[in-house]
């Protein structure tokens, strides 16, 4: 069982910055592809960003180009989503998902394993 825990969530002014954490509990962690999403109240949950397991390979949504970097580090078995030029319309609950397929999948149901979510309120 793997359990994933968001840490690094807050509330920061528009234009600041913040770095969330994904810890994983499983010492093979560095075989799975981790993803970050979003939800906002009364919205889906979105693709942020995407990482493979080599940290090779990643991937964002479109809105976070530029703005947001996801990397890894696999001996401390950590995701992490370095967020720059936060925005107001970037508040929501962030959340780490993980699985175990070869490709960084942008569709929240092709992740087996979540985190509980960290807030992030970005104020104007």
């Amino acid at each position: 069982q793997v359990q994933l825990v968001e840490s690094g969530g807050g509330l920061v002014q528009a234009g600041g910055s913040l770095r969330l954490s994904c810890a994983a509990s499983i010492g093979t962690f560095s075989r799975y592809v981790v993803g970050w999403f979003r939800q906002a109240p009364g919205m889906e949950r979105e693709f942020v960003a995407g990482i493979d397991w080599t940290g090779g390979r990643t991937s964002y949504a479109d809105y976070a180009k530029g703005r947001f970097t996801i990397s890894r580090d696999n001996a401390k078995n950590t995701v992490y989503l370095q967020m720059n030029s936060l925005k107001p319309e970037d508040t929501s609950v962030y959340y780490c998902a993980a699985d175990l397929r070869s490709i960084i999948a942008t569709t929240p149901t092709l992740y087996d394993h979540w985190g509980q979510g960290t807030q992030v309120t970005v104020s104007s």
